[in-house]
């Protein structure tokens, strides 16, 4: 009988903990509320969400997946309004990127997302242009230069260590900006913009350095 409630009290502590690690075919997995969140990919230790830091100007945006609609214009033939699962329906890309911080923080994740080039090459990007702005619902707005996001592949992610994008993370969509500060990370993304002039966004307007390029100037 004792072993009996020990082994309660056990299962009982596991299911209120949310994150039990375990190991499946080599690599390292945990759980984040109901998705199974991997832990380790391709060799590389990944930081589980729970121990992401996290940095917004407005708090976590509730966006709702049903009526989500990413608006994609400027200086394109035929702008797109595209819904969250027509986003998710494209081809994927999944790449294990650093996030780095200004404020010196940094963390490790496995992102899956659309590549960026194609969702512009649906919409037809006009020549001359070399910058995309990317807007979120919370008011923040930032911008890479449009072959940076060409060249690299950059990812729009929906997912993060093989778990649905959470809210506080960017759901739907938060951008990749490998090898870019965390201010160039827009998440929360409703509107991209194509344009033929440079762009400060939220932070930039501020003092921030427009390229961002991690290792970089801060400022200026």
């Amino acid at each position: 009988m004792k072993m009996f409630v020990i082994f309660v009290i056990l299962c009982l502590f596991i299911s209120i903990s949310g994150c039990i690690s375990s190991d499946t075919g080599g690599d390292d997995v945990g759980i984040y509320g109901d998705e199974v969140e991997t832990l380790e990919y391709q060799g590389i230790e990944l930081t589980p969400i729970s121990e992401q830091r996290n940095n917004a100007i407005k708090g976590t945006q509730g966006i709702i997946e049903d009526t989500y609609l990413l608006r994609i214009d400027g200086m394109v033939d035929e702008p797109l309004t595209l819904t969250y699962d027509q986003i998710t329906s494209y081809p994927n890309v999944s790449k294990v990127v650093d996030l780095n911080c200004v404020e010196g923080w940094d963390f490790t994740g496995k992102w899956t997302g659309v590549p960026v080039a194609t969702l512009l090459d649906e919409a037809g990007v006009q020549e001359g242009a070399t910058t995309v702005i990317f807007y979120s619902a919370d008011g923040y707005s930032t911008s890479l230069d449009l072959y940076y996001l060409i060249d690299n592949n950059i990812i729009l992610a929906y997912r993060l260590n093989d778990v649905t994008l959470p809210q506080d993370r960017g759901f739907p969509l938060q951008l990749v900006a490998e090898s870019k500060y965390g201010y160039k990370w827009a998440k929360w993304i409703t509107g991209i913009e194509v344009i033929n002039e440079p762009y400060e966004g939220y932070w930039e307007s501020r003092g921030y350095n427009n390229n961002a390029d991690y290792g970089g100037p801060r400022f200026g």
